[in-house]
């Protein structure tokens, strides 16, 4: 029964209700669809700006902002460039003096070594002056010997001094015994070898003095304790001066 009457009040005369409107013409419709469009920007355009305001974002300022930004950017990039130079320059000028000093350290260094080697001879020249007239004696007035920069490379040098009346030249020859050690085990070499090519340079012949100066050659592994230095005169199987040198 429930099923039938509704049915009845569904498709029957008085299933819904009639409305009567009036019809809007087409070139009516179209200003006021645009009308509303504008409208609904402007309120959009509107809420857009008053909540940026709210917000703190008013966009004459931001711009302004954004401009005074771009010209502090300007001035700090023309800073930036400026500072680089000066950087550079000073960059350019400390190396100047660093290689000015590194040049006056190199002649200063030399300078003190020369004067060294001044006084060495100022004082070698006074006892060769002072000697004894009538004392005569051979002196060996400096020995030395040094690492060269090769790894087992020395040099060394004498300088032998003949004091006394000197009525004739010193002829002989120098001898060195240099003791090694190497591996807990103890050597001699002597220079100049059977087969040394330089032997020539220890041969001997002044009248005041003589330089012998020279290198020679040891393993790397090799160390070097001191050198025993024999000058001899021609003609004596005993040397006339003996001294052992160390290594400096």
């Amino acid at each position: 029964m429930k099923l039938a009457r509704r049915f009845k009040r569904r498709f029957s005369i008085a299933s819904s209700p009639l409305a009567v409107r009036r019809h809007l013409a087409w070139y009516w419709r179209v200003p006021l669809v645009l009308a509303m469009l504008a409208g609904g920007l402007a309120l959009a355009w509107w809420t857009y700006n008053a909540g940026m305001s709210i917000a703190g974002f008013e966009r004459g300022v931001t711009i302004d902002e954004l401009q005074e930004l771009r010209s502090r950017v300007a001035v700090l990039e023309t800073e930036n460039v400026g500072l680089r130079s000066q950087v550079a320059q000073s960059d350019r000028k400390l190396q100047i003096e660093q290689a000015t000093q590194s040049d006056l350290s190199k002649s200063l260094k030399g300078i003190q070594e020369e004067n060294s080697h001044l006084k060495e001879d100022v004082g070698f020249f006074r006892k060769l002056m002072s000697a004894d007239k009538n004392a005569g004696n051979l002196t060996l007035y400096r020995a030395k010997v040094e690492n060269s920069v090769m790894p087992g490379e020395y040099r060394y040098q004498l300088l032998l001094l003949q004091g006394g009346q000197r009525e004739k030249e010193f002829q002989g020859k120098v001898q060195l015994l240099v003791n090694l050690q190497s591996d807990g085990k103890k050597t001699v070499m002597t220079l100049p070898s059977s087969t040394s090519k330089d032997a020539q340079i220890f041969n001997l012949n002044f009248k005041f003095y003589q330089r012998v100066e020279g290198t020679f050659q040891v393993s790397p592994k090799t160390q070097v304790r001191n050198i025993q230095v024999r000058i001899f005169e021609n003609g004596s199987l005993q040397p006339k001066l003996l001294q052992t040198v160390s290594v400096s």
